[in-house]
């Protein structure tokens, strides 16, 4: 039971399985814009140009229109995803497996299927978790492979216990402080056509959903933390990457991305200004190079 409404499992259930087809064209413009989001010096992009991992978020952006978009900026409730009774809605985690890199001018076709709608009652309520995989095909056959995890939540009580933080781990080999702002916010949400209202309206973030701040995406976490390898390990090799959410970040603090590597193994993380682990996940980075931006 959920202060926001019966969550009927079993109805939302019925969505696994449900597919849907989207054709895009990987254009030049929104990889530049993305290069100087992420202050990168790079050349002009042009057809035939890799893009690089994780910026596939660039493109099948979420057109609907502004009639059917919610109050907290998503489309509303139901169609292909869902539609969960929960107000809180937030990237949880992804899984990629990268066979081929997707290139600029290159049509793409994108397959997407709900895999899996589970619950649970945690300390803080109910928790709805839906799981979407995505296949993204160039002429070559399927070029990634993306599964994400969507968590859905109450939002928090009063007498809700304070979810207890995790250390981050210790003794990295690399390390970058980020100074977010809303302004790098608002660019990534522009980028990505993201109108959640967390990520860019402080009033509502604060007001509506009980953040103490604006919330920085998920995604881009996890893409300054591939950032972060480029740098350290020029020419690395990326077959898979995942992560996990462990708790938001916000825009009032820096925050730091962080690695090790042993071998061909990688771990990364984010850490908050008090060093609480943010968003995580083991990598494993070949020896030979086969994909990098």
């Amino acid at each position: 039971m959920s202060s926001e409404g019966t969550v009927d499992l079993d109805r939302l259930r019925e969505w696994i399985g449900r597919e849907e087809t989207r054709v895009d064209q990987a254009t030049a413009a929104p990889i530049a814009a993305m290069s100087a989001t992420l202050d990168r010096e790079d050349p002009e992009p042009k057809p035939g140009t890799d893009v690089p991992p994780l910026w596939h978020w660039l493109y099948f952006l979420p057109l609907a229109p502004m009639s059917d978009v919610g109050p907290d900026g998503h489309p509303k409730r139901g169609g292909f995803l869902p539609p969960v009774p929960l107000p809180r809605r937030m990237f949880a985690g992804g899984r990629f497996e990268f066979h081929r890199p997707l290139k600029i001018g290159e049509t793409i076709t994108r397959t997407s299927r709900i895999t899996d709608v589970t619950g649970k009652a945690g300390r803080s309520g109910t928790l709805v978790f839906v799981t979407v995989r995505h296949d993204l095909a160039n002429d070559g056959g399927v070029a990634l492979s993306e599964e994400h995890d969507i968590v859905y939540r109450e939002n928090p009580r009063a007498d809700a216990p304070v979810p207890k933080p995790t250390p981050a781990p210790a003794g990295e080999s690399f390390s970058r402080e980020i100074v977010p702002d809303p302004v790098l916010l608002f660019r990534y949400s522009a980028l990505t056509f993201n109108s959640h209202r967390i990520h860019y309206d402080r009033s509502y973030a604060v007001g509506q959903e009980f953040y103490p701040a604006l919330v920085v995406q998920g995604p881009l976490l996890a893409t300054m933390l591939l950032e972060l390898v480029w740098v350290q390990l020029p020419g690395a090799v990326l077959r898979e990457f995942r992560f996990r959410a462990v708790r938001p970040s916000f825009d009032t603090h820096p925050f730091t991305l962080n690695g090790t590597r042993s071998g061909n193994k990688l771990q990364l993380w984010t850490a908050d200004e008090d060093q609480q682990l943010a968003l995580t996940g083991p990598q494993h980075v070949p020896r030979r190079a086969r994909h990098r931006p």
